[in-house]
């Protein structure tokens, strides 16, 4: 289906005679067939929410950037509230979980849906009798957890382990929209000059993290296209979730040492790093798949920020581009490959195409990267172990392991001490586990973090 659904009359432009697309909007129920087409291909291919919504632009370019937002806002939601608007609505499709959404999230009342879906030009097919009902006498008053918390049924115990009596607090909270957060670069500026500088972005001071500000988000659940602004091309801040910042201060790298960033990706953490050691010392970053590396360069040079990037050769037989470190770096920080159960705020859908498989792979990851840093490190440093996951699987499981194969060769040390030490806003409002740290968004605000600290005995 293709939706041609102007707000001006006349029907879709000429676009000889109106070269500025941007004029013409599409009406709110054409918005909702649109968003009821992309999560009817994300069901039908399995894909990425970011994938389907991409190819709907290609293929319905007079939609504006304004209609784009609506019409991704509309799909994110959807999925956040993929199993408890199915619930409500007796029956999982597209059509059926749009709808319950609109009335679970949005809380629009009967009337609003159906003049919504009105099945003129565009607009979705009228509401039937059922679907009425369902709007109307639909509960979670009798749902499982995993239906009322959306999360898939099989993951619930993990979670529930963790979360305890709050786990229906945490579930609803990691099914709200996330806030847009930034690390100011104090390489560049500190957070008091920034702030004063982007007034224009309305930005107000993270509640835990030292660096960074929090910008309001519009009513579509975006954010200004931040990565455009003057400041952020001359390096002023990065892009980065609260909890993220605070895992990368957490571990408390200093200037002068030499530290590996060993799953540094596009950077995220890398930059932070460096300025936390005002760019003196040594600070070396790579990543198992070079591809991850690529953005890196010039993520540095806008940032004004110095590190050494080792980038493997692809192919089995490619050597170890660390191995001349071993034994002598003073401080390893594993941002390590999860699932990324703490980001289902940011991407909901991932939620509903995570599988068994795909933790059990996460978790040998894990042990790979663990033991490449007991290797690196050097006696008396230290590992700082981090993951945007909430499954204990991939976090205190995860350091079970290392220590059972370390044999002695590492201690943990204690998650308070560590809060006390480098982020002291943290201790009223974290949760400790039996190794470590976990951020929650209902606990902290943030993404769901977990940090653990070891240290190699002398």
């Amino acid at each position: 289906m293709r939706i041609k659904a102007w707000s001006h009359r006349g029907g879709a432009p000429d676009r000889s005679r109106f070269p500025n697309l941007e004029d013409f909007v599409l009406t709110p129920p054409a918005r909702l067939s649109a968003a009821i087409e992309v999560l009817a291909d994300i069901a039908e291919r399995r894909r990425p929410a970011a994938d389907a919504l991409k190819d709907w632009g290609l293929a319905h370019r007079f939609a504006g950037s304004g209609d784009r937002a609506a019409i991704a806002s509309l799909v994110y939601d959807a999925l956040r509230r993929r199993a408890s608007a199915a619930w409500v609505m007796g029956e999982d499709t597209p059509r059926a979980v749009l709808i319950g959404m609109l009335r679970l999230q949005h809380g629009l009342a009967a009337p609003t849906i159906a003049g919504l879906f009105s099945g003129e030009r565009f607009a979705p097919d009228p509401l039937t009798d059922a679907e009425r009902r369902a709007i109307a006498e639909g509960s979670l008053t009798d749902a499982p957890a995993h239906v009322a918390g959306d999360v898939p049924d099989w993951i619930l115990p993990s979670l529930s382990h963790l979360f305890g009596d709050a786990l229906l607090d945490e579930l609803r909270a990691l099914g709200r929209r996330a806030p847009l957060d930034i690390r100011i670069n104090t390489l560049k500026r500190d957070r008091e000059t920034a702030l004063a500088g982007l007034t224009h972005l309305a930005p107000e001071i993270t509640p835990l993290a030292p660096n960074g500000l929090r910008i309001p988000l519009g009513e579509d659940g975006r954010g200004p296209a931040l990565h455009v602004e003057p400041e952020f091309l001359d390096g002023w801040y990065e892009i980065q979730d609260e909890g993220s910042q605070l895992a990368g201060a957490l571990s408390g790298v200093r200037p002068g040492e030499t530290v590996v960033d060993l799953c540094a990706g596009g950077g995220g953490k890398t930059l932070a790093i460096a300025a936390m050691m005002q760019n003196r010392g040594r600070l070396i970053a790579t990543d198992d798949d070079p591809r991850r590396l690529a953005p890196i360069h010039d993520r540095l040079r806008r940032a004004g920020a110095e590190a050494e990037i080792r980038t493997p050769r692809g192919g089995r037989a490619r050597a170890d581009v660390l191995g001349d470190l071993d034994g002598t770096v003073d401080r390893v920080v594993v941002d390590a490959p999860c699932t990324g159960t703490g980001t289902w705020r940011r991407n909901p859908d991932a939620k509903w195409r995570l599988r068994l498989g795909s933790l059990s792979a996460r978790v040998a990851d894990q042990a790979e990267v663990l033991d490449r840093a007991l290797r690196l490190v050097r006696p008396g440093g230290r590992i700082t172990y981090i993951t945007c996951s909430l499954l204990r699987e991939e976090n205190d499981a995860a350091i079970n392991g290392i220590l059972a194969r370390a044999d002695g060769a590492l201690t943990i040390l204690p998650a308070g001490s560590v809060i006390a030490d480098h982020a002291q806003g943290l201790a009223d409002s974290v949760r400790l586990t039996e190794h470590g740290l976990q951020m929650s968004p209902a606990l902290t605000g943030t993404d769901g973090f977990y940090v653990a600290t070891l240290e190699r005995r002398g």
